[in-house]
């Protein structure tokens, strides 16, 4: 089971993820340009199921951290989230069958198809969120039990910090997050490292498929002239939030996130009222007015109107034209045990998670 990656998926997995992206994960382009160029200089790369991985093989993910707003000024070299890969597999004293992605959302889906087409390896149709989030220990990996260490960080410079054994996710993200803010704000990170078993009982399975499919809807329909969000929300079982334009967009990069907020105006349907949203590297709470009608876990994407060309925090400005779409997250990021670290009050809301079907009714 499989299927290839050629340009043409390069294209509608980059808008995918964008959308699944949440505003974060960092923009797909510069990832897509990459990829690009070593499938033009033979690369080859393949997609496999999770059932295809043995439940004793090696398997790494791999993802890109710091704030996106750092990706905008501060180029990737383009080996540092493989150079993490193989300094796993040194420590290890093993070899990884595949690479999974760390994050579907944004630039992170092209990240491990170009570990996987420079390391010759096929990339997993998997990840641990669904979406993107901001912190290490916030997947299903860590929520569900596989282990954060050993993990791997290598900046542009070269730079490698194997953490060789940590006491909990968390301890992670702290240790991590002061040495990438330490490498410059962005770097290559490989973790965590597991065993197929464990990777096919935590994992949301079809991620990078759900993002072909949402890249080749839009695409399709932009090319039809029907409406792309539409296609998006046919697919997703989602729902249209909100449409209007961006009036005011607060946002500063502190302790290696992207934070702030931004207010939409609304127009159309939703003339005369105002959709507040907060983030942290990722679309984090929307509220029309006063009321709340979606939270993190659900996503929260917020899109250019006409074309539904995903809008990242890092590039929010006045005079957008906008829709808010509201996707519902996979089951295993709304059970108790995940909310208690994804869920609203990991973020420092005093809100309870309302699943976004539900918000929604009552809005």
């Amino acid at each position: 089971m499989g299927w290839d990656v050629g340009p043409d998926e390069v294209e509608s997995i980059a808008l995918g993820s964008g959308i699944l992206g949440t505003g974060g994960g960092g923009n797909p382009y510069l990832g897509k340009l990459h990829l690009l160029q070593e499938l033009k200089q033979g690369a080859r790369v393949r997609v496999v199921d999770p059932s295809d991985i043995g439940d004793d093989d090696v398997v790494i993910a791999v993802s890109g951290m710091g704030a996106p707003t750092v990706s905008l000024e501060k180029l990737s070299r383009g080996q540092e989230c493989y150079e993490a890969f193989m300094a796993l597999e040194r420590h290890t004293g093993t070899h990884a069958v595949a690479v999974v992605p760390g994050e579907i959302g944004g630039s992170n889906s092209m990240t491990p198809l170009i570990v996987a087409a420079q390391g010759n390896v096929p990339c997993v149709d998997a990840d641990p969120m669904g979406r993107a989030f901001p912190e290490l220990d916030m997947d299903t990996f860590a929520i569900y039990g596989v282990s954060p260490s050993p993990a791997a960080l290598c900046d542009a410079q070269r730079n490698i910090v194997v953490l060789d054994s940590v006491a909990t996710p968390k301890w992670a993200e702290h240790l991590f997050r002061a040495a990438t803010i330490a490498m410059g704000g962005s770097a290559g990170l490989a973790m965590p490292y597991m065993r197929g078993a464990k990777m096919k009982s935590t994992a949301i399975w079809g991620s990078m498929s759900l993002a072909l499919r949402l890249g080749s809807l839009v695409r399709a329909a932009r090319r039809e002239k029907s409406s792309p969000i539409d296609a998006i929300l046919t697919e997703t079982d989602g729902i249209l939030l909100f449409t209007g334009k961006i009036i005011d967009v607060g946002r500063r990069t502190t302790a290696g996130f992207a934070k702030g907020s931004m207010t939409i105006l609304g127009h159309g349907a939703y003339a005369g009222e105002s959709m507040g949203i907060e983030f942290q590297n990722e679309n984090l709470v929307a509220r029309i007015g006063e009321t709340v009608v979606a939270t993190v876990p659900d996503l929260i994407c917020v899109v250019e109107e006409e074309t539904a060309e995903p809008i990242g925090t890092e590039v929010l400005r006045y005079g957008l034209r906008v829709a808010v779409l509201g996707l519902p997250a996979d089951p295993k990021l709304r059970t108790s045990r995940a909310l208690e670290v994804v869920g609203p009050p990991a973020f420092g809301y005093d809100l309870p998670f309302v699943p976004l079907e539900t918000a929604k009714v009552t809005a």
